[in-house]
């Protein structure tokens, strides 16, 4: 385990909002999925008392959790294609409302995972490209034709000024260094791009309701943004914020149950059966419960 300074000011004043919940006899591995069911579970995390940003801390080594998910393989996140198709359909549109169709303009989907945003943009007229770390995601995108560099996003080192977009869908809470990372995005991208970013915000009504027990609290998360602290992020790293929105996600509503038997086990269960008993675990349904949002942000010219 490693301490460290806050990533948004660097300073090391801190204190503790959330105790560590985790069990040192589990196997972290399978936390680390995008499929992960392990709500509630979680190091210790703090809050910055002087920016105010939320972050585990101590934590597990930088090397270690960049090797975790080097290794990681996750086929449910395959088998739940449809509701993913569905949220990255919705993601694009506002992108494409703000800055107008692909037309052969260059992205890029840091964490692309296993491409399924890529092959939506490219379907858009994007030329889409997209880095991942985990040597199975890569895998399954490059057998679809994808171009996806494998690795992170420093040691793809893509040329300077070279990306009309650059989304991170669900990453940045994940990376052990969320300043650096979109420094050089600011880097890669030209003057005038935009970056795109969907993470949790956990100064959200929601949020704030739950406590401890909103379910984003999790291992595998580093960083809990809210709109504020991501937009000094941001602005600290060269970019002239745009605007925020809380935007939600499809689920099939069988994949819906596991997540919720994963909280609430008695209800979960219940509602498993229910959904096979009408046979509508393929059904997909939108859930917007606000403390999820996508943040707009651009490269002066």
């Amino acid at each position: 385990m490693e301490f460290v300074a806050c990533n948004l000011c660097g300073s090391s004043r801190a204190r503790l909002r959330f105790p560590s919940t985790l069990d040192r006899r589990r196997s972290r591995a399978p936390d680390f999925r995008c499929t992960s069911d392990g709500y509630g579970i979680h190091p210790p995390i703090v809050q910055c008392l002087e920016c105010g940003l939320v972050y585990t801390n101590p934590r597990y080594e930088t090397a270690e959790i960049t090797e975790t998910y080097r290794a990681m393989e996750d086929p449910l996140y395959v088998l739940e294609r449809e509701g993913r198709v569905l949220t990255f359909e919705r993601h694009l549109r506002p992108i494409e409302r703000l800055l107008g169709p692909g037309r052969g303009r260059r992205l890029l989907d840091v964490g692309c995972h296993v491409g399924v945003f890529l092959e939506i943009a490219q379907a858009h007229g994007w030329e889409a490209w997209g880095v991942e770390p985990s040597r199975w995601a890569v895998e399954v995108a490059r057998s679809r034709g994808l171009r996806v560099v494998e690795g992170t996003l420093r040691e793809a080192a893509f040329p300077e000024a070279w990306f009309d977009v650059v989304t991170m869908w669900d990453v940045i809470e994940h990376l052990s260094d969320p300043m650096g990372e979109l420094r050089e995005i600011h880097r890669i991208l030209k003057p005038g791009g935009w970056v795109v970013i969907h993470t949790m915000d956990i100064e959200s009504p929601f949020a704030r309701l739950l406590g401890p027990r909103w379910p984003w609290l999790m291992e595998m998360h580093l960083y809990y943004f809210s709109r504020r602290t991501l937009q000094h992020m941001l602005e600290r790293a060269g970019f002239r914020f745009h605007h925020a929105a809380a935007e939600g996600r499809y689920l099939r509503l069988g994949y819906l149950a596991t997540r919720v038997r994963a909280l609430f086990p008695t209800l979960g269960a219940l509602l498993s059966r229910l959904v096979r008993a009408a046979r509508l675990e393929r059904l997909p349904v939108y859930i917007n419960l606000g403390d999820l949002f996508t943040a707009y942000a651009c490269k002066p010219e």
